[in-house]
């Protein structure tokens, strides 16, 4: 399903088997893996994103993670568990309050730091929530661009060595 607006996206976020959804992206890195990939990185954007820092956190068989402005529950994920390294984006003007404002990314980072995960963090300045996301009002080509050629980077020295 894919959400109108934001009352909507958080109706589903809300109402979604997060062990079910953490499972069932276990079990296309496991696919990947049994298929000959040597190494599998993970990424996601909002709620893709806060599902993206679980499953690493569920899931030893990743080798690299991208989640884009979103964090999940840090008192139902066991964040000092995540075994990759992880490279975080968020935006400067997000007010999604506990999910992904800078009060949200500024947690995670204390979860990191605590659980001793090897992580980056980066806040984009002067954008908004989504801003990856082309059909979103938030949409900043630039920066999008940007962040897509750092992050492919970053995937590519992590899962390429």
């Amino acid at each position: 399903k894919v959400a109108q607006d934001r009352e909507e996206a958080g109706h589903y976020m809300g109402g979604l088997d997060w062990p079910g959804a953490i499972a069932n992206i276990s079990a296309a890195v496991q696919y990947l893996k049994s298929k000959g990939c040597k190494k599998v990185g993970v990424c996601g954007f909002c709620m893709g994103g806060a599902l993206t820092i679980a499953t690493a956190a569920n899931c030893e068989d990743i080798d690299a993670a991208v989640p884009f402005y979103g964090v999940p529950d840090l008192s139902k994920v066991p964040v000092e568990k995540i075994k990759c390294p992880v490279f975080a984006h968020f935006a400067e003007k997000d007010q999604a309050k506990g999910f992904s404002d800078c009060t949200a990314r500024d947690n995670l980072e204390a979860a990191f730091k605590k659980g001793g995960v090897k992580y980056e963090i980066k806040t984009w300045p002067g954008v908004d929530h989504a801003f990856m996301n082309a059909d979103g009002p938030n949409y900043n080509p630039e920066v999008a661009k940007q962040a897509l050629a750092e992050s492919c980077e970053w995937f590519n020295k992590q899962l390429n060595n």
